[in-house]
């Protein structure tokens, strides 16, 4: 059966799409909706058209089902353009959310209406794409070209009643879309077709071009598709809509043929993936979660807190020190003062928020919260201690979450008598920011406690992550691979700015330096001293060690790896630890040498590989999607480039196995000894995606 339908409403004929869950523009949609358009028109008793769709949203954009597939004929382009070229008005009828694809159906319409509680928008720059079916050409003709670029180049989509403002739809109504959609229709009949291929840009000056690029470089360093957008767009103003429409359709395959837009795309399927864990399903049984209790006022505690109360929840903020306690107070109060003062967040619901908020230092107050959210010194013995308190005075059927980043859940775990409620919920700094929630399951965590935490993710706005229980989890314990190559190129020779930049160029949000820096040289180093799996090799994170025994901790102390002179977050390299790890170098007979950013570039990138290979290997991980997903979100990975694992897929694993054997080889087997995982993938021809 067709998902697309024709039915007359008088003198119109409504064609109308039923391809759930969002009316994808599947091959067989494309021909529905192209023959619906051939005979309405043929027909002699129809004098206008509407296009509408079933279900909660108009067109959501492409079938991600016939992703990286040969695409079958009808192709989009021409399914517009036999829309736009039709003798009678064509009138699209929106609601929901009309995007990519689909919002450029609705272009090549010559009329449109919306729900007003609607949106529009061309998302492709998130897939490393840009329109490909006229949408370059076509929205400059409506709204200009500066807007047609910012609603492209962000990918965001744009309300009805703001797209009505600006020209992008026609029209808007409240309710009763169909029948005003009809009504409207015979004002259309009247006007006649209204082509957006025959329009005119409106006039622009041209500097906006170059003016825009300079504007996106930062946040779209390295990206291709962006300044193909805006090429795409700056054609329309100067050359015919078929000539702009052809090179548009050119950029659209040299984009989709990159690996970028590979590296985007797997980003998105491994995110929508993560959500799918063995053994948990729509039906496993969730825990209500309204109140919660943050343990630890700090930084971190304090983000957790406010990243719940901003999700409705009731929220008890908990330390045993005043002046802690008070800072966090501040901290929360600040972040809702900061929101208000950006427009993100009203009054109204910053005296909500505040007035679901409230302190403590008794543990008896937590005794009818629903999950406790521990974010205390990373210390085995003090968490314990937190632990066994819970335990005491939670209700029945709480959730204890733990938001260590190393630490065994099952020893914390062990402090309880209820270890199927205990669960790791490490959160990434800043709390209320970083999308990434790594869930940590223990040996003991029920399904119940799982399903919660991913349902509690979710209303966080986060992505949560399923892992196993180890050292550091996925994120950290790559980590250590990551940032070991980095020390040891210390010693080596590599400057640290030169490192840092070298990372910059190649797609890291920072350096692994500067990283260290920001988040304080001090952590680690606390969390090294508690370790006791460390390797025998006392070129081990010593650069980090001797800058954290010197409280050189970063940014908070002014200097660490670099100096922050007079309070300023811009690094500067500092010739002393120049001179100390030249120094260091020496006493430890390590060679100093030139080094090349593309060796910098392996010896870190196929760190993480290598160990996200044991990782797999382990079973710490569900696929190796969710180790990109971590990396991508938790860690500045580059998502053009994919993840780490997509990034060694996209390689060849013959040839990264291949690296990493000369590494062993050079170096020794401490560290670079293979993974039987990436051998056998190698020797197969296969890759870590197909597991």
């Amino acid at each position: 059966m067709s998902p697309v339908s024709t039915a007359d409403h008088g003198e119109v004929t409504v064609i109308t799409i039923d391809n759930p869950p969002v009316n994808a523009l599947s091959q067989s949609v494309r021909e529905g909706l192209l023959n619906g358009i051939v005979d309405a028109e043929a027909a002699d008793n129809c004098k206008a058209i509407i296009i509408q769709c079933i279900g909660w949203t108009f067109i959501a954009g492409a079938d991600i089902k016939e992703f990286g597939k040969p695409l079958l004929e009808p192709y989009l382009p021409d399914v517009v353009a036999r829309i736009d070229a039709c003798e009678k008005p064509v009138i699209a009828a929106l609601h929901g959310t009309a995007l990519g694809g689909g919002f450029e159906v609705a272009l090549g319409c010559h009329y449109r209406i919306s729900l007003s509680r609607g949106a529009v928008g061309l998302p492709e720059v998130n897939l490393g794409l840009l329109p490909g079916a006229s949408g370059t050409q076509r929205l400059p003709r409506l709204v200009g070209a500066e807007k047609a670029m910012d609603m492209m180049l962000s990918g965001k989509s744009v309300k009805a009643p703001a797209a009505l403002k600006v020209g992008a739809v026609d029209r808007i109504v409240d309710d009763n879309l169909l029948e005003e959609a009809v009504a409207y229709a015979s004002e259309c009949v009247e006007q006649g077709p209204r082509r957006t291929s025959t329009m005119d840009v409106p006039e622009v000056d041209t500097a906006i071009f170059d003016a825009t690029r300079q504007k996106i470089a930062p946040r779209t360093r390295g990206l291709i598709s962006p300044e193909k957008i805006i090429s795409a767009v700056a054609l329309s103003t100067k050359v015919s809509f078929e000539e702009g429409c052809a090179k548009e359709r050119a950029f659209f395959v040299e984009c989709m043929a990159s690996p970028q837009s590979a590296g985007l795309r797997h980003a998105f399927f491994a995110e929508r993936g993560v959500a799918r864990v063995p053994g948990i399903g729509k039906d496993t049984p969730k825990r209500e979660l309204n109140k919660v209790a943050v343990i630890g006022a700090g930084t971190m505690g304090a983000g957790i807190a406010y990243n719940c109360l901003t999700s409705g929840m009731d929220v008890i903020l908990l330390d045993n020190n005043d002046a802690c306690l008070e800072r966090g107070n501040q901290t929360i109060r600040g972040l809702y003062k900061s929101g208000v003062e950006r427009g993100k967040i009203a009054e109204s619901a910053m005296a909500d928020g505040l007035g679901r908020f409230s302190t403590s230092q008794d543990y008896t107050d937590l005794a009818d919260v629903d999950i406790v959210i521990e974010a205390v010194f990373e210390s085995m013995a003090v968490k314990r201690e937190v632990f066994a308190a819970l335990d005491k005075v939670l209700k029945p059927g709480a959730v204890l979450a733990t938001n260590t980043s190393t630490l065994s859940i099952d020893e914390i775990a062990a402090a309880t008598d209820r270890s199927q409620d205990v669960i790791g919920l490490h959160f990434f700094s800043p709390a209320h920011i970083m999308r990434l929630l790594e869930i940590v399951r223990g040996a003991d965590t029920s399904d119940e406690v799982i399903a919660t935490s991913l349902a509690l993710a979710r209303r966080l706005h986060k992505i949560g992550v399923v892992v196993g229980n180890c050292f550091g989890f996925v994120g950290n314990r790559m980590l250590y691979s990551y940032g070991r190559e980095n020390q040891l190129l210390l010693l080596e020779g590599a400057a640290p700015e030169f490192i840092d930049k070298t990372f910059s160029d190649w797609g890291m949000a920072m350096g692994p330096n500067a990283v260290g820096d920001l988040a304080g040289l001090d952590v680690g180093y606390k969390v090294r001293q508690e370790r006791t799996d460390l390797p025998d090799d006392p070129r081990f994170y010593r650069i980090a060690d001797m800058l954290a025994e010197q409280a050189r901790y970063g940014q908070k102390t002014g200097k660490g790896m670099y100096l922050y002179e007079d309070g300023s977050r811009k690094p500067t390299p500092d010739p002393e630890v120049q001179a100390m790890i030249d120094a260091e170098a020496e006493r430890l007979g390590v060679e100093q040498r030139d080094i090349s950013a593309e060796e910098i570039v392996e010896r870190c990138i196929y760190g993480l590989v290598v160990e996200g290979a044991r990782i797999l290997e382990d079973k710490i991980a569900i696929r190796s999607g969710d180790i990109d997903v971590v990396w991508m979100n938790g860690y500045g990975f580059p998502r053009y480039r994919g993840g780490p694992m997509h990034y060694a897929d996209s390689v060849g694993l013959d040839k990264v196995y291949e690296k990493v054997c000369e590494f062993e080889e050079r170096f020794g087997s401490i560290y670079w000894e293979p993974p039987e995982l990436l051998k056998k993938l190698a020797a197969t021809n296969g890759k870590f995606s197909d597991l």
